[in-house]
């Protein structure tokens, strides 16, 4: 390859990558995938490689014979070329290179070349300078700019010379995953370089100017690293989420990675938001029911005569809903749940508003009574009937919306009495009652202490002996006497005359020890009367007659209704038992009791009884 031909292809390759400056710059500014060394650039970078030099220059050497002997270089083949660069950020770095080369051939008119083979002469460059790298992804091109100094060797065997160097360039590197992130492999770089010798004055002295394309490529070796700048962060968030029209919302923002040098200025925008801080507000009492955004930014930089100029920014996003105005509710319970007739339980009722807005208590029941206008209220059973009552609560805000609840109480059925001692059943099958009778016109309102026949006394004595017994279980147990009279005599004397009846027998079962408050009586005169069927009927079921008997006494059916109805009847109140009212055809003394006229008087004689 020619000198020309290379210096041109070095000159390509300096413009290309100058060229390809402005859109490498914009890449730097992505950041590499957090976690990921893709795209991070090296603090240190360390080349190694070969190097190819092809010099174009001459040297005129005085002879000794005073002629001038013209001398020039040629491509050096062989050759190294070593550099280490510092980079300050992720572009710009200090380069220090270091390169050598060596060279040897004839000239091809005789005259010995600068150098011949065998010789270690050649080019020693040592310089610094600035280096621009613009790294995107596994790709960095970079150019850079070197000055220094060069060993040039002397023409004619004269001890080389050191002169001032001057190198420009670039190339580009590629990092190939085979190696990993420490290592890369330089494709090319291509420089040229200025170089300028003297070699002083007399025989083989001269200078020499330099122009020299140089081709490179090897291995990189990356070492530490610049971290990209972190970017400023920006977190929103709305509260409350979700409100009722008319209830405020504050938004928040948390910007994160911010320079406290730097001025920071918060900006928003959405429907209904106002704020210019780190907080702003959303009036909501316009906005139908639904769901809105805001959106947040934070810019940072610096503030100089034209106001801020922000160099980066964030931006974020809070959602928020406004619900649909909703009812009330109310859930209701009943503590105790089940009572006995009378008792009462305290109903508990607890309303919400989803909007938080007042509420007002009301009460109902199926049955009973229910009284309360809070949270709680008091049902009373008194009246009620056994079952289940129905227990309503209603609450009420002030946008006239209202919910109920309902629960339940049980009345229980009052427990059946307890049932009769064994003692008292058997009191009671003993308390055969039966019926008492009296003659005809007695007891007289002259001897209302009279009348009562011997048989009938024995009858009475037999009932206050077991009724006794009997109020010793049941204390309120009552006998209860029924005075009648037959169909003689005028209404106010048989009423009367009955009263003398039921008296007398209450007397008699007090003299037995019966108290007096355990017996009640009834006059009944005329009322109540027995007819001659109801006395046939009597006649016929009674146990103690023969059938002879039954029809000899059916023959006198006429006395037999008047002594049947001459009669205090017994019932006993607990049960309701009636004495029986056969009459005593057995007893000694019945006919005195069938007896049609009343006995004649002790002193004088008394109205014709009935």
């Amino acid at each position: 390859m020619s000198f020309r031909a290379l210096r041109v292809l070095t000159i390509a390759a300096v413009l290309i990558c100058a060229g390809a400056m402005p859109a490498l710059l914009a890449a730097q500014e992505a950041p590499a995938a957090k976690g990921s060394s893709e795209g991070v650039p090296s603090r240190w970078d360390i080349f190694a490689g070969y190097s190819y030099l092809a010099p174009h220059g001459t040297v005129n050497v005085p002879q000794s014979n005073g002629t001038v002997a013209t001398a020039s270089y040629d491509a050096v083949n062989l050759g190294g070329l070593f550099s280490g660069a510092y980079f300050f950020n992720r572009v710009v770095g200090a380069q220090l290179e270091f390169g050598v080369h060596q060279w040897g051939t004839e000239n091809p008119n005789g005259i010995s070349n600068i150098g011949t083979e065998g010789n270690d002469d050649g080019f020693l460059t040592l310089a610094g300078g600035l280096i621009f790298r613009f790294t995107t992804g596994n790709i960095t091109p970079f150019i850079h700019g070197l000055a220094g100094t060069a060993d040039v060797n002397g023409p004619y065997f004269n001890p080389n010379r050191w002169g001032p160097a001057l190198t420009a360039g670039g190339g580009m590197d590629y990092e190939t995953p085979w190696f990993g992130h420490h290592f890369a492999i330089r494709i090319f770089q291509a420089d040229y370089e200025y170089m300028h010798v003297n070699f002083g004055p007399g025989v083989n002295g001269g200078r020499a100017n330099i122009d020299a394309a140089r081709l490179s490529a090897g291995f990189v070796f990356h070492a530490g690293s610049i971290a990209p700048p972190t970017p400023v962060t920006l977190a929103c968030t709305a509260n409350p989420s979700a409100v009722f029209p008319g209830e405020p919302i504050t938004i928040s923002a948390a910007a994160g990675n911010l320079i406290p040098q730097e001025n920071v200025v918060y900006s928003w925008s959405g429907t209904g938001v106002t704020g210019n801080a780190e907080t702003a507000t959303v009036a909501t009492e316009p906005l139908a029911p639904g769901s809105y955004s805001v959106s947040g930014t934070v810019k940072e930089g610096k503030k100089g005569k034209e106001g801020l100029k922000p160099w980066e920014s964030a931006q974020c996003s809070a959602s928020f809903t406004v619900k649909e105005f909703e009812p009330p509710t109310v859930s209701c319970s009943a503590n105790p749940s089940t009572i006995s007739p009378g008792e009462t339980s305290t109903i508990t009722c607890q309303g919400v508003s989803p909007q938080n807005r007042p509420l007002t208590y009301t009460y109902s029941a199926s049955v009973g009574s229910i009284t309360g206008n809070g949270t709680t209220a008091e049902y009373s059973s008194a009246g009620a009937p056994s079952g289940v009552v129905e227990i309503t609560g209603t609450v009420n805000d002030d946008k006239s919306h209202s919910a109920s609840g309902n629960t339940t109480v049980t009345v229980e059925a009052p427990p059946p009495p307890p049932g009769p001692s064994p003692e008292q059943v058997r009191l009671e099958a003993r308390l055969a009652l039966h019926s008492v009778f009296f003659p005809t016109a007695q007891p007289r309102a002259d001897h209302p202490e009279g009348g009562l026949v011997e048989s009938q006394q024995q009858t009475l004595t037999t009932l206050a002996t077991d009724f006794k017994s009997y109020i010793a279980i049941k204390p309120d147990a009552h006998l209860i006497l029924t005075g009648h009279a037959d169909s003689r005599g005028s209404d106010d004397y048989n009423q009367a005359l009955t009263q003398r009846r039921v008296d007398r027998v209450k007397q008699y079962l007090v003299e037995q020890g019966v108290p007096a408050s355990s017996i009640d009586t009834r006059a009944v005169g005329k009322e109540q009367e027995l007819t001659t069927d109801q006395v046939r009927g009597l006649v016929e079921q009674n146990p103690d007659l023969t059938a002879e008997q039954k029809e000899s006494t059916l023959k006198r059916i006429s006395v037999i209704v008047l002594a049947q109805n001459r009669r205090v009847d017994i019932t006993l109140s607990t049960t309701g038992q009636q004495s029986v009212q056969l009459y005593p055809f057995n007893a000694a003394d019945s006919m005195t009791l069938l007896e049609e006229k009343a006995p004649a008087p002790r002193k004088k004689a008394a109205p014709k009884g009935k």
